[in-house]
Formats: structure tokens, sequence, C-alpha cells
């Protein structure tokens, strides 16, 4: 579920960058020809563009942070109640890293 609400937020992010570029790109086409309120129409546009794509960008790092925090959490919480056995995980890991990397 994880995996799907942070591919969820990439995609909406992605989207969001998309059609700031296709904004921008429009504005820079326009921008010879357009003269008075056309061109603060379309400037005021790309501004709400820029300020959705940042608001976006925020609540995504925001979610991250949170889910980054809460795995520290429940991984110290796990060390902490079976310290030998994460001793082992991290020996075995450590072993079978050492075995890739002397195979090359």
């Amino acid at each position: 579920m994880a995996r799907t609400t942070a591919k969820n937020a990439q995609e909406i992010l992605m989207a969001d960058f998309q059609a700031l570029v296709a904004d921008t790109e429009r504005l820079l086409e326009h921008t010879a020809s357009l003269a008075g309120d056309q061109a603060e129409e379309l400037r005021a546009q790309i501004k709400d563009s820029l300020l959705k794509a940042r608001e976006s960008l925020d609540e995504t790092k925001e979610t991250l942070q949170q889910r980054g925090q809460a795995a520290v959490v429940a991984t110290e919480d796990y060390v902490q109640a079976n310290p030998w056995q994460s001793v082992g995980i991290a020996a075995g890991v450590g072993f079978l890293i050492g075995l890739l990397a002397t195979r090359r």
C-alpha cells in the first residue's frame, strides 16, 4: 500500500510539472504577440501553476519525511526488542554482501 501511495504521489507530481512545462512553453510562444491584459492573464496562470507544483512538492516531501520517520521508529523498536536477532541479521547481510563483492 505504501508503494502504491508513493507511486500515486509521484505520478501527481510528474503531471504537475508537465503542466508547468507546457504552460511555460505556451508563455514563451505568446510573449512576442501578447500585450497588456492578455500577457498579465497568462502570467497569472503560470504563477498559479508554479504555486500548485510547489504545494504538491511540499506535500510529497512531508509525506516522505513522515514515512521515513515511521520506518526509523519501527526499526529502533525492533532492534531494542530483539537485539540478538538484529545482530544476526546484520551479520548475515554483511556476509552475503562480502560474498557478492568477492565474486567480481
